[in-house]
This record gives structure tokens, sequence and C-alpha cells, in this order.
């Protein structure tokens, strides 16, 4: 009797490349910003993961629109914080404002790596910026998120240059859409996004960016129905990464100031969880989530003499309430927008 064992899902040729640019862009840019003790970490560390993981191939039109958002983001950011941080309410309508032309980028398909990229590079930069103070200067934000920006399209170049993909790859086709649900997506997404910006502002939760984020990467589902998942499976890959970082840190010990060890331990992890998540379809699931959890963790907290318990903990907690919050919000404004024809959307029922 001849007994047939069933294999688990394969990683391809080109999935494997995948796997070792995504484990190779994140770690070069980890190592970098330590090494020249750049600020801000995680612009280096995450910036790789979004560019190689998101976007299977390198194009002219994926690298500008790589460097078009953070243009976007940083001009933003400076006219909003020099001119309207005194206004409140201003400075308010003008995020919703920036935020749907962003989601309506994401939306229509037109340019949905330069929505997605300048949603969460203006979230993180708006967050950043507003707990500037008087004897501080919002400059070296701006910089190092361009230069981060640039480092991560080199480092892109270098990783598809070193593992190229052996066959070619199908282009992918965005799906038409009504314009009903194109307003749908918009002004839902908008919503949510200011009203974590509004919270995070007035509760005062400087430490807070990980559940910010988290707030507003589960809206590149743009809808309801997809959102529930894609909050389920960020909170799934926020535990399993705050895990993969508390493990990472009973082999580090007390040697964190030496680089070498972190940066194995990133790549090792980077590996494990970026095949995960291509074998996943390499859409933002449980296996990319994990990815920019522990990246968020390396490259902001992470250096001599720090650790990455402390991190780690607060970090899930404060997600997960961020998850919940955020899919309430959604759910909301879901059955709200419903109720009008003109922003009805497909998946109505």
């Amino acid at each position: 009797m001849i007994q047939v064992v069933s294999q688990g899902p394969q990683l391809d040729s080109n999935g494997l490349r995948q796997a070792l640019r995504i484990a190779g862009g994140c770690t070069i840019g980890f190592a970098i910003s330590k090494l020249m003790n750049w600020p801000n970490g995680i612009f280096f560390t995450v910036y790789p993961m979004l560019l190689l993981g998101m976007v299977p191939t390198l194009s002219r039109g994926v690298i500008n629109q790589f460097i078009a958002s953070a243009a976007f983001s940083a001009f933003i950011v400076l006219i909003i914080q020099g001119l309207f941080s005194h206004l409140p309410v201003v400075m308010t309508l003008l995020v919703f404002g920036i935020f749907c032309f962003l989601f309506h980028k994401m939306s229509s398909g037109s340019a949905f790596l330069f929505g997605a990229l300048g949603v969460v590079s203006l979230s993180i930069q708006l967050h950043f910026s507003s707990y500037v103070d008087q004897g501080s200067s919002i400059y070296p934000l701006i910089l190092s998120n361009g230069l981060a920006i640039l480092l991560t399209v080199i480092i892109a170049a270098i990783m598809h240059g070193v593992f190229p993909d052996v066959t070619a790859r199908p282009s992918r086709v965005m799906p038409a859409k009504p314009k009903e649900s194109i307003r749908h997506e918009v002004l839902l997404c908008a919503s949510v996004a200011t009203l974590s910006f509004v919270v995070f502002q007035v509760l005062d939760l400087q430490d807070s960016i990980s559940a910010q984020a988290a707030s507003v990467l589960i809206l590149f589902s743009l809808c309801w129905k997809a959102a529930g998942m894609a909050g389920w499976q960020r909170a799934i890959g926020t535990l399993i990464g705050c895990n993969a970082a508390l493990l990472s840190q009973l082999f580090l010990y007390n040697h964190t100031d030496f680089l070498l060890f972190p940066v194995a331990i990133l790549w090792i992890l980077s590996f494990v969880f970026a095949r995960f998540h291509i074998l996943g379809g390499g859409i933002p699931g449980i296996g990319f989530g994990v990815l920019t959890t522990f990246g968020i963790l390396f490259g902001q907290s992470l250096g001599p003499g720090k650790d990455l318990i402390y991190s780690a903990l607060y970090r899930f907690s404060s997600v997960s309430v961020a998850i919940i919050l955020s899919l309430c919000a959604v759910y909301v404004m879901h059955h709200l927008l419903n109720r009008f024809s003109a922003t009805r959307h497909h998946t109505f029922d």
C-alpha cells in the first residue's frame, strides 16, 4: 500500500528570490541607519519591507511613485505644521482632504503605491512632527524620511540585481469599480484615518506610533468586509511579531551594542516571515503584519543600551485597542455611507 504524504505550499523560484530581497533589503537599511547613528530608524527598516514586499517587480513607474510619495508627504508636513499647527480645526480639515486625495489614488488604482506609501509616510510624520517643541526642529524628521526613501530605492535596485526573478511575472490588473464604490471607500478611509490622527493628538499618545500605523494599515483593504479580516490578520501578525521580538531579545541578552547580532537575527526573522507573506499571495496579511511589527520594533526601539521587552509588550496591547476602535469606526462609517445611493458600496447587501 502506497501512502501519499501531502506537503505544505512551497515557494517557487520567483518567490524565493523575493523573500531574499525583502530580508536583505530591510537588514541593509537597518544596519546602515545604526552604523551612521541616524534618527528615526523605523523609516530605514520598514520602507524596504514595504517596497520589496508590496511590489514584486521594480520599474521606473514604481520608483517614481515611491519618490513622489516622499516628496509629497514632506511638503504637506512642512505646510501643515509650519502654517496651521496653531489652528487645530483647519489642520484637521486639511489632513482629511489630503487623505481623501491619497485614498482616491488607491481606490481608483491609478497610483496605488503612491497613495499607500503616502498614507503611511504622512501618518508617521504628522505623528512625530506634532510633538516637536520650540527647542527642536521638524527638519531632521523630514530629512531622515527623504534619505530613507532614496536609500530604499538604491537598496531595492541592488536586491533586484543580486536576486532577479527567474521568470516574468504576469502584470496585475486593477478591477474596475463603480464611482459610488470609489466615493464610499475614499470617504470611509479618509474619515477613519483623520479620526485616528485626532485621537492620538488629543490623548497625547506620543509613544504609540505603532498603534497609529496599525489603525491606518488596516484601511488598505478599503472596505468594511475586507477590513474586518485585515484587522484580525493584523492583530495576529502583531502578536506573532511581538513574540518574535521578545524571543530575539532572549538571544541578544545585553549584547545589542554589537551590531552583528541584531543584524543576523533581523535577517533570519525577515526571511522566515517574508516566505510566509509570499505564500499568502503577497498581499498585506498575517505575514506582512509580522514583518512590519518587528521591523518597527527593531528600527525604532533597538539600539545600544536598549531592549525590546517593554516596547514589544506595550505595542501589542496598544495595537489591539487601536485595531478594535478603528474597526468600530469603519463599521459605523460603512453603514452610514450605504444609506445614500451616491456613496453605496458595490458589496452592499
